[in-house]
């Protein structure tokens, strides 16, 4: 008798979910063939890496160290009184689950939110700090293309090439930045967008045959968790934010100065910033191909060789991207020793 594939729950796993992972899984499959080649130019230059001194790693090891640790920093500013311990091991468990399972941001949001929630902080806590800690971060992400670009025209003109991503970086930002003020200040829109959303939940519950709900109410007392879960702390996490993603980019100037190029920082910021924007589209698992090329692209048109672009990126993505896996695996296993199983995790509704 045929097996029926079951959630780590013990029911069975319903069809859509299937599908869907199935789905992640095709279109990651065919991203990360159409970007082989980048990849496979990126493993090429891998024994050039021995040429780059030892003290160079130690740098970028310890600047990338200290961006992690401006993220478990930003979690006990969102959810005060949290432990180091859990604020550290979860937000490394759900940024490994990101780098290795297709679409992986909702598994590592859930990752992130379940382990706040057993580890005893209240659900509605955890998902207000969650909610808070991605806007605040995103928009200082999209923030530094614009930085760039004022730093730019006041030292020297933008190459052709990266001039879109600038004024569209920019434009991101100001509209992100619009209407998280909006929406945080004002109630009448939420109205408005609830009228919709209300409508458009009842009809999904009807269709799927759910119990499903949501009045302009929940959204507004949404809205006020995620508001108060900052508080009067938000300039101490806006000042960890931008620590964090300063820290990541300093990261890949010493990459770049560690193969002997002479980067440009303001360029380089925008590069940066763009290929950060690149790794949150779940495409491929934590952007892998996808960052790399665009990545190295925009290196070379910022006027870094071809070969240093590459180089750079493989050392930077060494300590973005694959260290940071096996170091999320160790730290699940840390959790799990001290507050249980995933089976015993809370499901996220």
């Amino acid at each position: 008798m045929a097996e029926t594939t079951q959630e780590p729950n013990g029911k069975p796993a319903p069809w859509g979910k299937l599908a869907l992972r199935a789905l992640f899984l095709l279109v990651g499959g065919l991203s990360l063939y159409f970007f082989l080649p980048t990849l496979l130019n990126l493993f090429e230059v891998a024994p050039q890496l021995e040429n780059v001194k030892w003290r160079w790693f130690l740098l970028m090891g310890l600047l990338m160290t200290g961006a992690f640790a401006s993220q478990w920093a930003l979690t006990r500013i969102a959810a005060p009184g949290i432990s180091w311990f859990v604020a550290s091991t979860s937000q490394l468990t759900s940024n490994a689950a990101v780098k290795v399972i297709p679409g992986g941001v909702v598994a590592g949001g859930a990752f992130y939110f379940q382990m706040l929630a057993v580890s005893g902080v209240p659900m509605g806590t955890a998902l207000a700090a969650l909610a808070a800690i991605g806007i605040l971060s995103n928009l200082v992400l999209l923030a530094l293309p614009a930085v760039a670009l004022v730093i730019a025209l006041v030292s020297a003109p933008i190459p052709d090439g990266m001039l879109p991503v600038a004024i569209a970086g920019t434009i991101l930002f100001v509209a992100m930045f619009t209407v998280t003020v909006i929406v945080v200040r004002f109630d009448r829109p939420l109205h408005w967008v609830g009228w919709v959303v209300q409508r458009v939940v009842a009809w999904a519950a009807r269709v799927f045959k759910k119990d499903w709900s949501l009045t302009t109410n929940d959204i507004i007392e949404r809205r006020d968790e995620v508001v108060s879960s900052l508080g009067k702390r938000w300039h101490k996490a806006l000042g960890v934010a931008v620590a964090n993603w300063l820290l990541d980019y300093a990261t890949l100037v010493v990459a770049l100065i560690a193969v002997g190029a002479e980067p440009r920082p303001s360029l380089v910021l925008l590069a940066f910033a763009g290929a950060a924007v690149l790794g949150m589209i779940p495409i491929t698992p934590g952007g892998l191909g996808f960052v790399e090329a665009g990545l190295t692209g925009m290196l070379t048109i910022a006027g870094i060789p071809a070969g240093d672009a590459l180089l750079a990126t493989l050392a930077y993505r060494l300590f973005q991207f694959w260290l940071p896996i096996p170091v999320g695996f160790v730290a699940y296993f840390l959790f799990r020793r001290k507050y249980g199983r995933p089976s015993e995790l809370p499901a996220v509704s």
